[in-house]
């Protein structure tokens, strides 16, 4: 039954984002505020540049640190670049499978390009316990 949902009812529609040129400190003020482990790097066209998690954002204070340099730099000097994704109609079954195989907690969810969303473990526990509820 899971195999017939679809992803795009479950994912969340407005991943929170920042851009490849915003100050990596701009970015660390979102990842706090927004109680988030990482962002969506996008451009000015919602096209998925990359991710920039905590990790990355810690990356980039202990190179300031260590250098004795007050210019942290912007998003695109610390992000990855080659980020794994999902289509907006995949299938959430084959999603899960992929997010454990590859040790993903969260997936960008992407059309043509574009952000339009991301999923995460919690989104996909979610539709299990709903349908669960249902075959209870």
């Amino acid at each position: 039954m899971l195999r017939s949902v679809d992803l795009s009812d479950y994912m969340s529609r407005n991943p929170v984002t920042v851009f490849a040129t915003d100050s990596v400190f701009n970015a660390i003020e979102v990842i706090v505020e927004q109680k988030v482990s990482g962002v969506c790097v996008v451009d000015h066209q919602n096209n998925l540049l990359g991710v920039l998690s905590e990790l990355d954002c810690l990356r980039a204070i202990l190179t300031v640190s260590y250098n004795n340099n007050s210019d942290i730099g912007n998003v695109c000097d610390y992000m990855t670049e080659q980020v794994d994704s999902c289509k907006l109609h995949a299938d959430v079954v084959d999603v899960a499978d992929f997010m454990i195989k590859q040790g993903h907690r969260r997936l960008p969810v992407v059309d043509r390009g574009k952000l339009v969303g991301q999923i995460t473990c919690r989104k996909l526990l979610a539709v299990v316990s709903q349908f669960a509820n249902l075959a209870a």
